[in-house]
């Protein structure tokens, strides 16, 4: 019987030592950064600068989005027998 992955990681702990999601993760953090300067900026009555902090807000999200949509669909397409172990 073959068993059945449910991640396409080899080991625990192999996403970790895997830096490709790094890029991803950080847009999506200063998206989020963004998002609160700009509800700070409009909170204090800064128009302009609260629109500026949207547009970053959803340009940094969108992209930090794809990145990671990108990697995760690169690794669903990967077969099990190109996973190189890493580590132990």
């Amino acid at each position: 019987m073959t068993e059945q992955r449910k991640t396409p990681r080899s080991h625990a702990g192999e996403g970790i030592e895997d830096g490709v999601n790094v890029v991803g993760v950080v847009l999506v953090v200063l998206g989020v950064v963004a998002l609160a300067l700009a509800l700070v900026a409009g909170g204090y009555g800064f128009g302009g600068w609260a629109i500026v902090g949207a547009v970053a807000c959803v340009l940094l999200l969108f992209a930090g989005t794809v990145v990671l949509a990108l990697e995760w669909r690169r690794r669903r397409q990967r077969k099990p027998d190109d996973y190189v172990r890493q580590g132990h």
